[in-house]
């Protein structure tokens, strides 16, 4: 038997429009899920990349066991369970796997950005497959967007950044474009909070030979304990909470036109928190994402409710 899913926090009528809903949302979701960056990077100043990410998502699978056990939610079963667990694999070991791994082999948040950042294209082909039509202002607006993201890293790209840090980033941008489109088609119907205690602790099992292999390096610091904190509570808790309500909400190309705003977000947060510069490039590909998501999103919402 399926689990039922339990009460949105927010309830919106399923006739209102993306746009209008994600109004809000997506702004939440942008703004928690951007500053991952900037915290990440502190917290691999203090620690190595697995070792980081099996502290952080065993912590945040115990916090989500928890909650489901004191809501007393139904546990998946059968295939429902099998498919957060393949949701795991691919949104939280294989995209945080590869893109954590490419950090600690040099590339910087500007290349990890723009690479990440193509995830709405990525995941829409994908989508295509599945019978999930595109638009032609959603095209319109992943150009935008991509272009946008250029703009705001274009002092970024370059360097010695080692092939395999390409590599790892390219893995890290197939995990989350696949978890996407997945967690929409199969994950739906699973109580977030159950269903994302096992995609944490599938990720945590998976990516524990790797931290093993590191020796659970970690200096435990003051700054690796609060930013560790951080991306616990605000990405892997609040984060995903927001991505999976957008996704039951939205299709899911338009909810990954979010992701356009990430890298000028996270330019904007990087300016505050650790004194990056934030240049008039860097604004003008701001308001170019801004555009896109607009583009693949409102306007994709206005014209479907047309046909």
């Amino acid at each position: 038997m399926r689990a039922e899913t339990f009460p949105m926090p927010l309830s919106f009528k399923r006739s209102r429009p993306f746009w209008q809903i994600s109004s809000v949302l997506g702004a939440a979701f942008v703004l928690l899920w951007s500053t991952g960056y900037p915290i990440g990077k502190i917290a691999l100043a203090h620690s190595a990349p697995f070792t980081l990410l099996v502290v952080r998502f065993g912590i945040a699978g115990l916090i989500y066991f928890a909650l489901a056990l004191a809501a007393r939610v139904p546990w998946p079963h059968g295939r429902d369970a099998v498919a957060s667990a393949v949701v795991g694999l691919f949104s939280l070991a294989m995209q945080f796997g590869g893109v954590y791994l490419a950090i600690a082999l040099g590339a910087s948040a500007g290349v990890a950005a723009l690479v990440i950042g193509t995830m709405p294209i990525a995941t829409a082909l994908i989508g295509l497959l599945f019978g999930e039509p595109i638009r032609p202002a959603q095209w319109l607006g992943f150009v935008l967007g991509v272009g946008g993201i250029a703009f705001v890293v274009a002092d970024r790209i370059g360097g010695s950044t080692s092939i395999g840090a390409y590599v790892a980033l390219v893995v890290g941008l197939a995990g989350i474009s696949i978890g996407t489109v997945l967690q929409k088609r199969i994950g739906s119907v699973v109580d977030l909070r159950s269903g994302l205690s096992i995609q944490h602790f599938v990720a945590t099992l998976l990516l524990l030979p790797f931290a093993w292999h590191e020796g659970f390096h970690t200096d435990g610091s003051m700054a690796f304990v609060l930013s560790v904190g951080w991306v616990i509570a605000v990405n892997s808790l609040a984060g995903f909470a927001l991505l999976f309500v957008l996704l039951k909400r939205g299709a899911t190309s338009e909810v990954a036109a979010l992701f356009f705003l990430m890298p000028p977000v996270t330019a904007v947060l990087n300016f505050f928190i650790v004194g990056e510069a934030l240049t008039t490039l860097k604004i003008v590909g701001f308001a170019l994402a801004a555009t896109g998501v607009y583009l693949g999103t409102r306007l994709s919402a206005k014209a479907a409710r047309r046909d």
